[in-house]
């Protein structure tokens, strides 16, 4: 297999963020031996046979339709942007769906924003830097014709109306950032450099119309100290996912090489570990994010977009696909912006 651009990348994304949170999400808070011991040798664990999902493909999917309702009503920007995905976010949070162990910072954030009048820059947890934000921000790297400073802005945004951590900011930055250059055919074995040069390129850049006075409620001297302190932590967990893919240890729980995934840079570091440990065995890369001792269910949905991401439609099958919680409308969403 190899990585092209009529390969239906946005379906392939989408169909693999929601397989790796199914087959993450009973395994989410178990150690490996656990896991093992429950589920058998980690190469052959089988998706459930009622394939829910958590919070992350839920959030993803109101990002998407947010998202969607925004480029619908014109050139994207900010305030075109803010409206529907506030109002997802806050009829996703008050859903009798939202039972799958929802992030505390994304439930606080949510109660807030639904309270009419108050700016969201009010409701951002700027102590937060979970991986609440990066996991559900593959739709902004999927989605057409946004230029550059759209996609970096709108992923920014998204993270920030929940987890305004500077950290939270640049890793969904760069998860983004990430399923794009796949989608686009980047390779794999280049992938970390190329994020590495765009973290560099954008380590003090504040994109003000997007995120307008949120730094001012942290402790920073200015925007670019603020923004500074997020692109150093990515760049720090960039060089470890280099020296893991030294000496690969595919057996080895990755948790222990790029962290558990519980924050936004890590989530981002070992969901990618896995996808670059097994770029042409999807399935493989799925299994081993799942079988992993920290946030299984949002690893293992990043390793699932950045693949279906680089392999498209192909790389799941069907028997899965067929009976993936949300299929309808993920296949809905990535139809519109596959064609």
């Amino acid at each position: 297999m190899t990585g092209t651009v009529s390969k239906r990348a946005a379906t392939g994304s989408l169909l693999g963020l929601a397989l790796g949170d199914a087959l993450g999400f009973p395994t989410e808070f178990d150690d490996v031996p656990s896991i093992l011991a429950k589920c058998g040798p980690w190469r052959e664990m089988e998706l459930p046979h009622r394939a829910f999902v958590s919070d992350d493909t839920q959030m993803t999917l109101a990002l998407g339709r947010g998202l969607r309702t925004a480029m619908d009503r014109g050139v994207l920007g900010p305030k075109r942007l803010e409206r529907p995905l506030r109002e997802e976010f806050v009829d996703w949070y008050q859903s009798p769906e939202n039972n799958r162990a929802p992030g505390r910072t994304c439930l606080t954030a949510c109660s807030l924003l639904k309270e009419e009048g108050r700016g969201w820059q009010e409701a951002s947890q700027l102590g937060s830097k979970g991986c609440g934000a990066n996991m559900r921000v593959a739709p902004v790297g999927l989605a057409p014709g946004l230029s550059d400073e759209q996609r970096a802005g709108a992923a920014q945004l998204q993270s920030a109306l929940t987890h305004g951590h500077p950290t939270a900011l640049a890793a969904s930055d760069l998860t983004a950032r990430a399923v794009r250059l796949l989608a686009q055919g980047a390779e794999p074995a280049g992938l970390v450099g190329l994020l590495r040069a765009y973290a560099r390129d954008n380590r003090t850049r504040y994109h003000h119309a997007w995120l307008g006075d949120l730094w001012t409620r942290a402790q920073d001297a200015t925007p670019e100290q603020f923004v500074a302190r997020g692109w150093d932590e990515c760049l720090a967990i960039l060089d470890r996912i280099e020296d893991a893919l030294r000496t690969p240890a595919p057996e080895t729980d990755p948790c222990l090489a790029t962290g558990a995934g519980w924050i936004a840079e890590e989530a981002l570091a070992t969901g990618l570990l896995c996808f670059l440990l097994f770029p042409e065995e999807p399935v493989t890369a799925l299994r081993r994010a799942a079988c992993s001792s920290g946030d299984s269910d949002s690893i293992a949905c990043l390793t699932g977009a950045f693949a279906g991401a680089w392999l498209g439609t192909d790389a799941w099958p069907p028997e899965w696909t067929d009976r993936i919680e949300y299929r309808t409308d993920l296949l809905t969403l990535g139809a519109l912006w596959d064609d």
